[in-house]
């Protein structure tokens, strides 16, 4: 996501490689290109050769979701996977004596749905804006200068 929101902040046509970017966050460069392939299949991110290639949005911030981010690259399925555990060890009584999942379960599930909604509602274009807003005034003049020097 941070990624992503650097990239919505960049002008027009400009683009950054993978090195950079995970220069920019301290990150292993290997980390962030599985990230970065995840998202170019997604078609959130688009990659280019050359001179001034590296990685740009493939469409408009605004268009872009936080959860559309985080299902490119975590995938789609729920972070929480019921196995029924209750059912098993000495005192499960039968598959069919459970007539709906737990109340773990469903408050896991719950909780999944809406977070995946909140992160719907939430635009790159608005984190991006909120980022700019909320930086530190030094780190906003050392960002510009380090976006300068690698975009020129």
């Amino acid at each position: 996501m941070h990624c992503c929101s650097i990239l919505a902040s960049l002008p027009e046509g400009a683009a950054l490689s993978a090195r950079d970017l995970a220069e920019y966050f301290d990150l292993p460069a290997a980390y962030l290109a599985k990230s970065l392939q995840h998202l170019s299949a997604a078609g959130l991110v688009s990659s280019r050769r050359g001179r001034n290639g590296g990685y740009a949005l493939a469409r408009p911030a605004a268009d872009i979701t936080l959860l559309g981010i985080v299902e490119a690259v975590e995938g789609r399925e729920s972070s929480f996977r019921c196995t029924e555990i209750r059912r098993r060890g000495p005192c499960g009584v039968g598959d069919a004596n459970y007539a709906r999942p737990c109340g773990i379960a469903r408050a896991m599930w719950r909780a999944d749905a809406a977070w995946r909604d909140e992160l719907s509602q939430v635009s790159l274009a608005d984190i991006a804006r909120s980022g700019l807003e909320e930086m530190p005034p030094r780190q906003l003049e050392r960002s510009l200068v380090w976006f300068e020097e690698k975009l020129n």
